[in-house]
């Protein structure tokens, strides 16, 4: 391209940046699904064993948990909100998020295997 005059060549690196902004937009934009599917990684399959409604606790026979490197086990966690725990029973395969908050492992989301 031959410019022939001072602003053709300032409009010609405005149109390159507003190209590499685009650009930018749009791989931001198509890598929001890889971080969605990062979070449904966190999620760990388990079976309930037991749940003690009164001390906001349920005891789940898990899978691996990567983000904590721990291996298949039975372990009891705490629920971040007890009320999460009167939709799941003694025997429900569910899926659920564990996190590590105060020392305590705390499950912040659980639902129902489907």
């Amino acid at each position: 391209m031959i410019l022939k005059r001072k602003e053709t060549v300032i409009e010609a690196v405005m149109i390159k940046d507003r190209f590499l902004v685009r650009a930018a937009l749009a791989l931001t934009i198509g890598l929001a699904p890889l971080a969605a599917s990062a979070e449904t990684d966190d999620f760990v399959n388990g079976l309930v064993t037991k749940i003690d409604g009164s001390a906001g606790k349920i005891t789940i026979k898990h899978g691996p948990i990567k983000k904590f490197d721990m291996e298949p086990m039975t372990m009891v966690f705490r629920a971040a909100d007890p009320v999460m725990l009167k939709a799941i029973k003694p025997g429900d395969q569910v899926r659920f998020v564990p996190e590590r908050i105060n020392g305590q492992f705390t499950i912040t989301k659980i639902e129902k295997a489907k």
